[in-house]
């Protein structure tokens, strides 16, 4: 079995991979976040994406984008961190990181045939839709765990400090 580091890869290493998956037949989901502190909430999440027979890519924000995304005091961690835990993860076939606040550039790149979304996003504008949908996939939506997020993380990490 490869190193999980081995999982962390370019844009044109990921590329090459998903040409060569999909002559084999394999189905390439994607799906992507910021995943600062990962949680029970983003493994049940990428546990339920994966299924079987699927090739799953999670692309990760980079520190710069979750800065304009989140604010300053975010991320906590650093993306060779929180790619290296995502990597880490059996349900996670591969790790891309992007600096664009949106992902829209790198699902054209990708073209995968599954986007995931967290059911929070069902009836909104998912980015890259209209891309995987262009070439026949779908869009995904996936039940979020309520009350789990970062934020809420974060929050309850200072109460507690607080109150000690």
């Amino acid at each position: 079995m490869a190193s999980s580091q081995n999982k962390i890869v370019s844009l044109p290493t990921l590329k090459r991979a998903v040409r060569s998956l999909k002559k084999q037949g394999k189905t390439i989901a994607f799906t992507n976040g910021c995943f600062d502190i990962l949680h029970f909430g983003h493994v049940s999440y990428l546990e339920k994406a994966k299924k079987v027979d699927r090739i799953l890519i999670v692309g990760l924000n980079s520190d710069r984008s979750v800065r304009r995304i989140k604010g300053s005091k975010r991320p906590i961690l650093p993306q060779k961190q929180r790619a290296g835990v995502l990597a880490a993860l059996s349900c996670v076939d591969f790790v891309v990181i992007f600096s664009q606040e949106s992902p829209q550039r790198l699902i054209q790149e990708v073209q995968p045939d599954v986007l995931i979304k967290g059911a929070d996003w069902r009836g909104k504008n998912v980015v890259g839709s209209d891309t995987v949908e262009s070439t026949g996939g779908k869009v995904e939506f996936i039940h979020y765990l309520p009350g789990l997020s970062t934020t809420n993380v974060i929050e309850t990490i200072l109460n507690k400090c607080r109150k000690s």
